[in-house]
C-alpha cells in the first residue's frame, strides 16, 4: 500500500510545477489542450467536465466547441455526505451556484438541475494533479472520482481523459489495487491512449 506521505509529497511537487509554469507558456499549452480535446466531443453526446481549482487547466476552449456542436456539457455535483458524484448541467457562472462544497481551500459550486450519474456520460473529462504512462491518477486526495468510476463496475462507462499540462505526467505513481486507469490524457502535447 503507497505510504500517505509520499502520495501527499507527491502531491506538493506537482502542484508547484503546474503552479509555477510561465504566463504566457501557461495560455498556449492551454489552448494547444483543449485543442486536442475537441476530438472527444460527438453531437448530441453527454461530457462530464470540471470547474477548474487553483493552478488545473482551463476548459473554456472545449466548452465553447462542445456548446457549438450540440453536446451537453455536465459538471459534477458533490452529494452531502458521500463521495460518490452526481453530474448536473453546466451552467456558465459561478455566481450561479446553489452552494459551495469541499474543503476550505477547493470551494467548488455546486449547480442545481436533473442529476445524471457517470455511466450517463459519454465523455468524462477528469482533473488530476499527476498521471503516470499506465493511466493511473493522482487526484487532489478526495476519493470522489475514484468511488464514482469504481461504481461503475458492470455498468456502461465513460470515457475517461485525464486533463492537465505536461509536467504532469510521470512515469510512474503509486497506486492500490482498487484505483481505475483512465482511458487517456490530454496535455498540450497530444493525446496518450491507454
Amino acid at each position: 500500500m503507497p505510504n500517505r506521505a509520499a502520495k501527499s509529497e507527491l502531491r506538493r511537487q506537482l502542484r508547484r510545477a503546474r503552479a509555477a509554469l510561465p504566463e504566457k507558456e501557461r495560455i498556449a499549452a492551454t489552448r494547444a489542450a483543449n485543442c486536442f480535446l475537441k476530438r472527444f466531443i460527438r453531437r448530441g453526446s453527454r461530457i462530464g467536465i470540471y470547474w477548474p481549482v487553483g493552478s488545473e487547466i482551463r476548459l473554456d476552449g472545449l466548452i465553447q466547441t462542445a456548446l457549438s456542436r450540440g453536446a451537453e456539457l455536465y459538471l459534477p455535483y458533490i452529494e452531502p455526505h458521500s463521495l460518490r458524484l452526481w453530474f448536473t448541467p453546466y451552467q456558465a457562472d459561478a455566481a450561479q451556484a446553489e452552494r459551495k462544497r469541499g474543503s476550505a481551500r477547493l470551494h467548488i459550486p455546486q449547480f442545481g438541475g436533473k442529476k445524471i450519474r457517470a455511466h450517463r456520460l459519454h465523455v468524462l473529462c477528469v482533473p488530476l494533479v499527476g498521471i503516470d504512462r499506465q493511466g493511473y491518477r493522482l487526484g487532489q486526495g478526495g476519493g470522489y472520482y475514484d468511488v464514482s468510476l469504481a461504481a461503475l463496475k458492470g455498468r456502461t462507462r465513460p470515457q475517461t481523459v485525464g486533463v492537465g499540462f505536461a509536467c504532469q505526467l510521470c512515469d510512474a505513481l503509486p497506486h492500490e489495487p482498487h484505483d481505475i486507469r483512465l482511458d487517456a490524457f490530454v496535455c498540450e502535447q497530444g493525446i496518450i491512449r491507454f
